[in-house]
């Protein structure tokens, strides 16, 4: 007891130091490292900043073990490797000194999370107008953002804010519609841009058959965390990529347990109307074949 008395009475004298200008100087510094963070997850720069990290440690193993020749030539390559990040990542860092001067304090701070009734709806939504356009051989393509954000795509296309609707979908994917050709992604369960464009897939292996955009989900689905959903425009099929990794032929049904397990991975999957038909469909057929393996 009378170690955490002291304990206690140390802590207090260590907080009676700090001043106002100690907690506005931990502030500033807590901003600063915010948006930083931010500004790699917005500009998917996870790559770029491991490497950062793994030549730092190279650095330090090289300095404790005297191995002076490499510690020599990776002070150079940091030297050389902050002002070439200054000019890689000038696009970036200017719109974060925009943001850091036009944004309040309480902005920086908040941020909106989808909440699970949100992106419940948004999948609900998402597989009644994808059963609509399948049918019609309406080409779509949606992505629904995960943890790494889709900035960079979005600033192509045209800026939203709104839930997902499925009458919405459908007049944006109307090949008449001046955004039908790009991608719609969705962040937290809510539009946030349409008529998008996204990165082509690398992969040389894929089939002749798929066309842009097939490759265009795949290729997005290959470079962020991201589950896309496509509708084929020339056969109605629908696909989800997800991690590079393309499901073809879907029923809805399908559609929305894959969306539920990879969008609400936590929460248990709930009757629907079309998970409900699907066990319908499934109980028939399985009574069909218990009847013939009888008459057998």
């Amino acid at each position: 007891m009378d170690q955490i008395m002291v304990v206690a009475e140390r802590l207090l004298n260590n907080f009676g130091l700090i001043s106002i200008t100690d907690i506005i100087d931990i502030a500033i510094m807590a901003v600063l490292i915010y948006k930083l963070i931010d500004l790699v997850r917005s500009t998917n720069s996870g790559k770029v900043a491991r490497g950062i990290v793994l030549l730092v440690a190279a650095l330090l193993v090289s300095g404790v073990c005297h191995l002076y020749t490499v510690n020599w030539l990776l002070n150079r390559a940091l030297e050389v490797g902050l002002l070439a990040l200054i000019i890689l990542f000038q696009p970036e860092l200017r719109k974060l000194l925009e943001q850091v001067g036009s944004s309040r304090i309480g902005e920086v701070f908040s941020g909106r999370q989808g909440t699970p009734d949100e992106l419940e709806k948004a999948i609900l939504q998402t597989v009644e107008a994808y059963t609509s356009l399948s049918k019609t051989k309406t080409g779509a393509l949606m992505v629904f953002e995960r943890k790494n954000m889709l900035n960079e795509a979005i600033r192509t296309g045209t800026a939203l804010d709104t839930v997902v609707n499925s009458e919405l979908l459908k007049n944006i994917f109307w090949n008449k519609a001046p955004l039908h050709d790009g991608a719609v992604i969705v962040r937290n369960g809510r539009i946030v841009g349409a008529g998008c464009m996204l990165p082509m897939s690398g992969n040389v292996n894929l089939s002749r058959e798929l066309g842009m955009r097939h490759r265009a989900g795949i290729g997005a689905s290959e470079q962020t965390d991201a589950v896309v959903a496509i509708v084929s425009e020339e056969t109605g099929s629908i696909s989800v990529a997800v991690g590079g990794m393309l499901k073809r032929h879907l029923a809805p049904e399908t559609l929305e347990r894959l969306l539920r397990n990879e969008l609400l991975p936590e929460k248990k999957e709930e009757e629907t109307p079309f998970t409900k038909l699907s066990a319908l469909v499934r109980g028939k057929k399985e009574g069909k074949q218990d009847g013939e393996r009888k008459e057998k």
